[in-house]
């Protein structure tokens, strides 16, 4: 006879309860899931940006949660439509607990928007009090090199750049941690 599930709610299942979660990127792919984890997991707010609109429609349709969602149009290499975005984010959905940075390419932009964007994007709304966990999406082209070389510079200083905010994040008792899974189709690399 298999044992029963374990279904009682531990930290991990509880982290995102009643809080507003902003993911970058959150239009397809692993930002979408992450939304709808976070939705599942009791989320008081999830909001989505990403750069293509089609995409945030997608995402919010899919979640089929009106109340709990929100989207917006975001360029995160472009320091003014964030700062812009960031703005509207907080008037309509209150402050941001959890930033997830999913936003990136694989392009000649891999730099700017792999890293630079991720850091201008943390180091503003992550790194101050009332934060409570900031997750970076990585590869595990940041690990090993493998992949095109600006691709693999860019995440490979996403991984150090993370444990740098983990040591800044953690006198408020707030995570920082990166997930760098291998490869993984998303409309960023379909053939």
């Amino acid at each position: 006879m298999r044992p029963e599930p374990d279904t009682k709610p531990n930290k991990n299942m509880t982290r995102f309860k009643d809080k507003c979660v902003l993911i970058t990127g959150g239009g397809s792919g692993i930002g979408r899931i992450m939304g709808r984890l976070a939705l599942e997991r009791g989320a008081r707010k999830v909001v989505v940006w990403d750069i293509d609109e089609r995409n945030i429609a997608a995402s919010l349709a899919a979640y089929a949660a009106p109340e709990r969602t929100a989207g917006y149009r975001a360029d995160v290499s472009d320091r003014r439509q964030v700062e812009e975005t960031f703005a509207r984010t907080t008037a309509e959905c209150g402050p941001v607990e959890i930033l997830i940075n999913c936003a990136g390419t694989q392009n000649e932009d891999d730099i700017d928007v792999n890293l630079k964007a991720l850091i201008r994007v943390t180091e503003k709304y992550g790194v101050r009090e009332g934060i409570r966990a900031i997750l970076h999406i990585g590869s595990a082209s940041g690990h090993t090199g493998s992949e095109f070389p600006e691709y693999s510079a860019s995440k490979g200083g996403v991984v150090a750049y993370t444990k740098n905010v983990a040591l800044r994040v953690a006198g408020w008792g707030a995570t920082c941690n990166s997930l760098d899974p291998g490869g993984v189709l998303t409309p960023l690399n379909r053939p």
